[in-house]
């Protein structure tokens, strides 16, 4: 695996790992064991859903980047609760894998994908449909644009300067070269220059035909990136920014989506013994649900889970998907990750 490092210059990087002992004794959901990201992630990472897939995997439906949450998007496939009727307190169901992609009525196949913003300092995905096949090169100037009024409103900001161009994305042996403007490694310091390389590796990664990036600039190979010194030197991985990624990454659903029970949840995880809790509020409030996740690994190694679980939720309206743990000192929450979603009813 090849290294993302800082010369001497670069500033410290922040320590985020979080882990925990879990033993509550509620539902526990199980991982998917083949993890739902494209084979090859580096060190077991998801890569969420497959370019092609559309937001309707996670029981709900997408929306436009500035629009108000639950406006679908145009191109966005989606059945909410096709899985069936549940309840917030029954047992988690099995995972069904997402419908194939489809089309737009003009015949344009529009592709649902996530662009991977900065919650705090970590990364973030966010929902953005473009068109097949340059699939990739819509998903990285979608990333270029930023986030949404919306996206904004809830802590979604991006460590990209602004004016940042697209050159070209070239894929060849599962490795895609983004070639981006000079303005790309303008300003920051080693935290805000690695920030904004993960952004793309995450976004770029989660098409399933794509492991590692190599990154150019103004057509020239990079080694050494901006003031601060970061090597890059080789293709990089989204395992080679584990530090910049929360210690429960929920790849879908995905920030302003629509859900519907049962829910669908994939992503990644490094937690203590793999072991989380996810809890979905629904707009009064209300705990709809609160159960217990196990992904592929954990304690140091990441891992893959894609579960699915009833909630019930007493009217539609803005809800939360919450990721935490209990704290083994006092055995309060601790939350790595929160995703705003309207909670249908």
């Amino acid at each position: 695996m090849h290294s993302v490092t800082s010369a001497p210059r670069a500033r410290g990087r922040r320590p985020w790992v979080c882990t925990a002992a879990l033993t509550l004794p509620l539902l526990v959901v199980g991982a998917c064991g083949t993890g739902t990201g494209p084979a090859g992630q580096d060190g077991g990472r998801a890569a969420g859903p497959a370019a092609g897939t559309p937001g309707g995997s996670s029981g709900g439906t997408s929306r436009d980047p500035g629009s108000a949450p639950g406006a679908a998007a145009p191109s966005v496939g989606g059945n909410p609760g096709s899985t069936g009727p549940g309840t917030g307190a029954g047992k988690a169901t099995g995972t069904a894998r997402p419908p194939a992609g489809g089309g737009t009525a003009s015949g344009t196949r529009g592709v649902r994908t996530g662009v991977y913003f900065l919650h705090g300092e970590q990364v973030s995905p966010a929902p953005r449909t473009v068109t097949a096949p340059a699939t990739a090169a819509g998903a990285v100037r979608a990333l270029l644009a930023g986030p949404g009024p919306y996206e904004r409103a809830h802590g979604r900001t991006t460590a990209i300067p602004s004016g940042t161009a697209l050159r070209s994305v070239v894929i060849r042996d599962r490795v895609a070269t983004v070639d981006l403007s000079g303005r790309y490694d303008d300003g920051g310091g080693s935290l805000s220059l690695r920030a904004r390389l993960a952004q793309v590796v995450f976004t770029v990664t989660r098409f399933p035909g794509v492991r590692k990036v190599r990154f150019a600039l103004d057509g020239e190979p990079v080694r050494h990136f901006g003031g601060e010194g970061v090597v890059l030197n080789g293709p990089v991985g989204r395992a080679d920014f584990e530090d910049l990624a929360p210690a429960v990454l929920a790849d879908s659903p995905m920030i302003g989506d629509t859900v519907g029970s049962p829910l669908r949840v994939r992503g990644s995880a490094d937690t203590f013994e793999a072991v989380f809790r996810l809890r979905v509020t629904d707009a009064t409030g209300r705990t709809a649900a609160d159960v217990m996740v196990r992904a592929t690994s954990g304690t140091g190694t990441r891992g893959t889970f894609d579960v699915t679980f009833p909630y019930k939720a007493v009217r539609t309206g803005p809800g939360l998907l919450k990721a935490y743990f209990l704290s083994p000192a006092d055995g309060r929450p601790v939350t790595v990750d929160t995703v705003p979603l309207t909670v249908r009813r």
